[in-house]
């Protein structure tokens, strides 16, 4: 998996068709462009592009180019397509991206169901990468001088909406996060207050899955967030009963306990616990590797209301911080974890 070495953040959009740099700088006037590259040797690496001041005292740019290809959704082979393969590596598509984010981000498409296909349709799309390495010789710089990940994911998503309503776009796609999202939803998601927590707009940034769990009677469900490493922080899973909970309420504790997170630090500790849907208290565990791809720590969520769990969730593969028995002795009352 790539990481934040190279490149801090990286978002997408997906086109129609490709277009030209002209196109993409009469809607950056708002921006400080401080180069502009017409050739491309390598679309891997970039293709035709515009570099933007973000904070040039610590070498901080953001690079805009056009690639008229599709995604690359798998990242190449290692054996059949080096070239692509390392470029995905090296965090050219995104620090965070994994092979089949598209993919993934379409099929967990709940709020845009258009997203479900249209997406696949592109035949181009607009990369948006942030770094502090653009000319460096003496080593990659890991963290600039008061780093904040957040501000920097708001300037490339400001980046974004300037360019979302050229006529040639699709839809935003945001692959460290895996999620797409239609020109308008994008706009409202951006300017709805109810659509951000604590000032983050999350929907732009990560997803939230739902997953059934086989073999479980009554049934049970797995909800996750994806996207969070973009802030350096964990995603977050939760575990319940169907029956028993709202969904909607469950998505909105994920999306406020990784804001938590974002905010006030690392400070949920294993098998710390918080107020959650359904008036109860929730119970975190700290797990090394998530069940459902792509593979990253998660903070995984159980409600303490003494339903039995079922013995299909005892059995999560190995290694993890603490596994699904082990888990569920912890929710059993075995022991307490601290409220926060």
């Amino acid at each position: 998996m790539p990481h934040k070495i190279f490149y801090k953040q990286a978002i997408a959009i997906l086109l129609r068709q490709a277009m030209t740099l002209d196109a993409i700088e009469s809607c950056l006037s708002g921006f400080t462009i401080v180069r502009r590259q017409e050739e491309s040797t390598d679309w891997r690496l970039s293709g035709p592009s515009l570099v933007i001041g973000y904070r040039p005292e610590v070498n901080g740019y953001v690079l805009v180019d056009i690639v008229d290809q599709p995604w690359p959704d798998q990242m190449g082979d290692p054996k059949t397509e080096l070239e692509l393969f390392g470029a995905w590596h090296l965090g050219q598509f995104g620090p965070g991206t994994w092979p089949g984010s598209l993919m993934r981000a379409c099929e967990h498409s709940w709020t845009w169901r258009d997203g479900r296909s249209v997406p696949l349709q592109h035949q181009a799309f607009i990369r948006i990468r942030i770094s502090y390495n653009f000319g460096q010789t003496e080593g990659p710089v890991i963290r600039p001088e008061n780093y904040d990940a957040v501000h920097e994911l708001r300037f490339v998503t400001s980046i974004a909406a300037a360019l979302v309503r050229l006529p040639q776009v699709i839809c935003y796609f945001n692959p460290n996060g895996e999620c797409v999202r239609g020109v308008s939803q994008f706009l409202e998601c951006l300017n709805d207050d109810h659509a951000t927590t604590e000032d983050m707009p999350l929907r732009l940034w990560s997803n939230v899955r739902f997953f059934k769990v086989p073999n479980t009677d009554p049934l049970w469900h797995v909800m996750d967030m994806v996207g969070m490493s973009q802030l350096d922080a964990p995603d977050h899973e939760a575990l319940f009963q169907s029956t028993a909970y709202e969904p909607g309420e469950v998505e909105a504790f994920l999306r406020t306990m990784s804001s938590y997170i974002v905010t006030k630090g690392p400070i949920i500790q294993h098998g710390d616990t918080a107020d959650g849907p359904g008036n109860v208290r929730w119970q975190g565990f700290h797990v090394s590797e998530a069940p459902i791809g792509p593979a990253r720590p998660v903070i995984r969520w159980f409600p303490q209301d003494r339903r039995k769990i079922p013995a299909v969730l005892a059995k999560g593969p190995a290694p993890r911080l603490m596994s699904w028995k082990e888990t569920a002795l912890w929710m059993l009352g075995v022991r307490q974890g601290p409220r926060i």
